[in-house]
């Protein structure tokens, strides 16, 4: 596992250790920032069921300024400030140890409106249409953001849900990336 581009290219990311969490792919990795950028201007992101931090890296590599990584396991935030550490991104992140929901109430409080969200929660207990729900209803994403969901490729999710609608589906195998942005 490694970034796959910008200014941290090559660098090698260690991934979590057993098999309790299933890291992007390069390939994937790779395809879902070229659809979204592939490269930022700046701007927040949050990565919540972050694993080993790779999508958050990524898009710090790739341009923005910060980004919230989130995961409620111990060993992948443990995994995830390693990483940080290697790429030296500590001015540049927040890591928290919890539930989306909280991690999602936690973000409301701070009043933060966020430029790109990595939603890719276990395949197994799909919490997505939760989420995107709640992050339309809270006004989380900023007029021009962009959540990127990585599911099972037999999930289907809808074309539109509340405000936004799916700009993009890929699939990859038994990968599937559905993006979504705000209606025009």
């Amino acid at each position: 596992m490694r970034v796959v581009s910008g200014d941290l290219k090559g660098k090698s990311l260690k991934a979590v250790p057993g098999n309790t969490t299933r890291p992007t792919t390069d390939k994937v990795k790779e395809a879902m920032f070229n659809i979204i950028g592939p490269y930022f201007n700046g701007g927040i992101g949050l990565d919540l069921f972050a694993g080993s931090g790779g999508l958050g890296i990524e898009a710090l590599s790739r341009g923005a300024d910060k980004v919230i990584f989130v995961d409620r396991d111990g060993k992948a935030i443990q995994t995830i400030k390693e990483n940080i550490k290697t790429c030296g991104l500590e001015e540049k992140t927040e890591v928290y140890r919890n539930d989306a929901d909280r991690a999602i109430k936690a973000i409301l409080k701070r009043e933060l409106v966020l430029d790109y969200i990595f939603l890719d929660p276990p395949y197994k207990k799909q919490q997505l249409l939760n989420l995107l729900t709640l992050i339309d209803k809270e006004k989380l994403l900023s007029e021009n953001g962009v959540i990127v969901c990585e599911h099972s490729s037999e999930v289907e999710l809808p074309n539109e849900i509340g405000s936004f609608f799916m700009k993009k589906y890929e699939k990859y195998g038994i990968i599937a990336i559905s993006i979504y942005t705000y209606m025009p």
